[in-house]
């Protein structure tokens, strides 16, 4: 069975550097986590289009903003009411605990900062842990769909693992990297947009010669 940096390796050579995550800002990157909940990259682009064209991609602008001008501007990105509440939310939480201060939320122990965000509603440990090493530049993996997927089909998870477990996985078997943990994230999701689909395209995949589920041409 390949090892976690064989794999890496193979969706680098492939891919390139994916330059992960687009954003100008830090604070830019938490709305892109929060946005992206349940939706597509190019719907939250839209709405993060319409924030900058207002100048709210500060966390005093989303603060003065009224709840329902919030919703529409982020409209664009789904589930938009829910959206809107967790940003403010967010933004509320960071004034009255780090003074707006995103370099004070992040100055602390990675579990700290982590706590932190997973009491906050609607922050799950996805969210949290792309904002953590996206934004706040800590050592923590990101786990979602897409790395059971790939995974699962490679037999190095069952499917069936915790969350914390499989971060816990990864983060053991990896160097302490954070632009490794940053571009691996980014392979993975663009190897299961190009290849690794619910219906795979198993033909030209670049891991094709290790997947014990490749399926004939």
């Amino acid at each position: 069975m390949s090892n976690l940096l064989d794999i890496y390796q193979r969706l680098l050579k492939h891919y390139g550097n994916r330059n992960w995550w687009p954003a100008d800002t830090p604070f830019e990157v938490i709305i892109g986590a929060i946005l992206t909940q349940n939706t597509n990259w190019n719907n939250v682009e839209k709405a993060i289009v319409n924030l900058r064209q207002v100048d709210a991609l500060t966390n005093n602008a989303i603060l003065k903003l009224d709840l329902e001008t919030l919703e529409q501007l982020i409209r664009p990105s789904g589930f938009f009411r829910q959206k809107a509440e967790r940003l403010q939310l967010f933004c509320r939480y960071l004034q009255n605990h780090h003074q707006g201060s995103l370099d004070h939320l992040f100055d602390q122990e990675l579990n700290r900062v982590r706590d932190e965000l997973l009491r906050l509603k609607g922050i799950g440990p996805e969210t949290a842990d792309s904002i953590l090493l996206y934004a706040g530049q800590h050592l923590s993996f990101v786990v979602d769909a897409y790395t059971y997927r790939l995974f699962g089909r490679l037999r190095i998870l069952s499917g069936k693992e915790k969350y914390g477990f499989v971060r816990d996985f990864f983060m053991s078997q990896l160097p302490d990297d954070i632009q490794l943990y940053n571009e691996y994230h980014a392979l993975i999701v663009i190897h299961c947009k190009d290849f690794c689909r619910k219906k795979p395209l198993c033909q030209n995949c670049p891991c094709a010669d290790i997947c014990p589920e490749k399926q004939p041409n």
